[in-house]
């Protein structure tokens, strides 16, 4: 498996461990985890515990432009090595983004946050 391909596997972890850190901050907001009505306590949480949540969306959401420019720089022919670059580069850029929302640091959040798409757009004209 390549380098991109393990990445990938990581970035579908990265919403998984937000929704983990919703429970955590929904238990500690509410004294308990709604598992009937997970959402929509979700939408009830404050501070770190919403923007747990928010950045659970926008992994979601990341996930999947960077599963398309994998795809596409693989089936397109790229380099691996430099495609499995541009994925460590993806995958370190979305840790520290992930990290940046749960501290509210939202200027370094936006940087990274362009950082891990410009990695996807580098994928996407690999092949070009």
């Amino acid at each position: 498996m390549t380098t991109a391909f393990w990445c990938l596997m990581i970035a579908a972890i990265m919403p998984l461990t937000m929704a983990w850190a919703s429970g955590y901050f929904r238990h500690k907001q509410f004294g308990e985890v709604d598992n009937k009505l997970p959402r929509q306590q979700c939408s009830q949480l404050t501070g770190a515990g919403a923007r747990a949540v928010a950045a659970q969306q926008n992994a979601w959401e990341a996930l999947a432009v960077f599963t398309a420019a994998v795809l596409v720089s693989h089936l397109g022919g790229a380099d691996p090595e430099r495609v499995g670059l541009a994925a460590m580069i993806f995958i370190a850029a979305r840790l520290v983004y992930l990290v940046c929302y749960l501290a509210d640091k939202d200027a370094l959040r936006s940087l990274s946050f362009i950082v891990g798409f410009g990695c996807c757009i580098w994928m996407f004209l690999m092949p070009a």
